[in-house]
């Protein structure tokens, strides 16, 4: 198994998935990259390169939703694509048990449980995202194509519009 500053978990995904190389491109910042802001900073890309992968409360059933770090989820139309939904945000305890990880260090795929995926149209605007590589001090880059393959992810519109 290659070495890597990836959490574990994701490590071993990343190993099973045939995803060694990324293993390799796991940057840390000891500082942290909680936050799509402070993601963006140690990275030095734009906020909309930063892949947020949050998970919500769809009628009780969680749902991961991937969108760039310049945006925020509409929860109506998470639920509208969910079918009529009420979609709420997890709390960080939801979080863990579904994901295996934290919240500032949720990973797009390599979680512990099967989860539905969606993710924001605007991640495929960009020819590379970053995102959490299972720590709120680790994330990696990957083509947001290769991101939604990965992730098992729908691709649609749930980013909130300016009025």
């Amino acid at each position: 198994m290659t070495t890597t500053d990836a959490h574990p978990l994701f490590a071993r995904a990343l190993q099973e998935m045939g995803l060694d190389e990324v293993s390799g491109r796991v940057r840390t910042y000891p500082e942290g990259a909680r936050t799509a802001i402070e993601a963006a900073e140690a990275v030095g890309c734009a906020l909309g390169q930063i892949c947020k992968s949050l998970v919500f409360a769809a009628d009780g059933v969680p749902v991961l939703v991937l969108v760039d770090g310049a945006s925020r989820v509409d929860v109506d139309a998470v639920g509208e694509v969910l079918g009529g939904a009420r979609v709420t945000r997890a709390d960080a305890a939801l979080v863990r048990e579904v994901t295996g990880y934290a919240i500032g260090g949720v990973p797009p795929f390599g979680h512990r449980t099967r989860t539905r995926v969606l993710a924001d149209r605007g991640l495929l605007a960009h020819d590379e995202v970053w995102a959490a590589a299972g720590t709120p001090h680790a994330v990696f880059p990957m083509a947001p194509g290769e991101l939604v393959k990965y992730a098992g992810a729908t691709v649609v519109d749930v980013r909130e519009r300016a009025s």
